[in-house]
């Protein structure tokens, strides 16, 4: 992780925004010392999200507390997929 000015920053933004999202590098904010804000690839925190949304699923597999599922059917009907 980089770590730069929040002052230092300010004149290199448009270089820093573009590392972040293009080279999936995170940018540290620091102000005092102390990290403020990250810069991170939208994907990073895309991909983050689906690894939270997998571990409750199997959290909630492993309680047996899952709910019902929906019949492959009513999917492919609410997503158009529907065969003809």
């Amino acid at each position: 992780m980089t770590e730069i000015t929040i002052s230092a920053a300010r004149a290199q933004l448009g270089d820093l925004v573009r590392r972040a999202a293009h080279g999936r590098e995170t940018i540290a904010l620091t102000d005092h010392g102390h990290v403020a804000a990250l810069l991170v690839s939208p994907q990073v925190i895309e991909d983050l999200e689906d690894a939270l949304a997998v571990a409750d699923y199997q959290r909630r597999k492993a309680e047996g507390t899952l709910g019902p599922g929906i019949p492959m059917a009513e999917v492919r009907k609410r997503l158009g997929l529907e065969q003809k």
